[in-house]
């Protein structure tokens, strides 16, 4: 995926993808150009998202409200989850940037659940792109008043590589994966694991149904991130979706005495 450079966000971004705003710059797959001229535009492309997840992360801060980018492949669970949460945290603000390449009905589902929501399709002016970049939330941030939100959750477009690769500004990113995707994917895709705050495993009310073995999964995951806050979920029986509520109660009212949920630190099983 060519190299990887640390943000201030803490998290990993690939140098490999030629993505959205760089297509016209770098033609097709086929095209691309080498050496340096490549690094160089590939180097302006990230440089020019990171200055605008800066100012989104400044309004996130100025208005007091936390953000945290929802990540997943396509039909891991995200909006089932978030419609389960919201449910759930009644008594807290929520916004939603809801992002998909075409259609509104993630956003529709989502609606009259109490929050506040603004669409943005990736299709409409921006290339049909396969991840949400800062520029992109940054225009969808102008349909919400972000005072009036204790919570912006940005719902990013379905795909397992490139949403991971750009920081939109958010205060922490939690990771929507599905059983029926298979133990190994960590290992395939570590990229976005490895840059996971939380890891939502969802689905797990499928597990009697499947050939699948949960611990090979989390050995897998805890040899790409050893770190991040795990929690067992199912939107069909409700499992583990009260824990993520609390997870992001935490993210917007931090223990100043640094309780166990405030570093991370909550699970719903013993991990190896």
């Amino acid at each position: 995926m060519g190299r990887f450079h640390r943000h201030d966000d803490g998290h990993e971004h690939g140098q490999g993808h030629g993505h959205g705003h760089g297509h016209s710059d770098l033609g097709d797959h086929s095209g691309y150009r080498t050496g340096g001229e490549r690094i160089e535009v590939l180097e302006r492309i990230f440089d020019e998202n990171d200055h605008t997840a800066a100012a989104n992360r400044a309004d996130f801060d100025s208005a007091g409200v936390t953000a945290i980018n929802v990540m997943s492949s396509p039909g891991a669970g995200k909006t089932s989850l978030l419609a389960a949460a919201l449910r759930i945290l009644t008594e807290t603000r929520v916004g939603i940037v809801e992002g998909d390449i075409e259609t509104s009905i993630d956003a529709d589902r989502l609606s009259g659940l109490g929050a506040t929501i603004s669409l943005l399709n990736t299709a409409n002016g921006f290339g049909g792109e396969c991840h949400l970049d800062a520029p992109m939330v940054r225009s969808a941030l102008s349909k919400l008043d972000l005072t009036a939100l204790d919570l912006l959750l940005i719902e990013n477009v379905g795909n397992l590589v490139c949403p991971a690769e750009f920081s939109v500004g958010e205060h922490a990113r939690a990771m929507v994966y599905s059983v029926t995707e298979g133990e190994e994917k960590p290992l395939k895709y570590p990229v976005m694991f490895r840059s996971a705050d939380l890891i939502l495993v969802n689905k797990v009310d499928l597990l009697p149904h499947l050939d699948y073995d949960i611990d090979i999964f989390f050995r897998n995951l805890r040899a790409v991130n050893p770190t991040a806050a795990v929690l067992e979920t199912s939107t069909r029986t409700g499992r583990g979706v009260a824990d993520f509520c609390d997870w992001l109660r935490t993210r917007c009212t931090p223990d100043p005495e640094g309780s166990a949920a405030a570093r991370g630190d909550t699970t719903a099983r013993s991990q190896p």
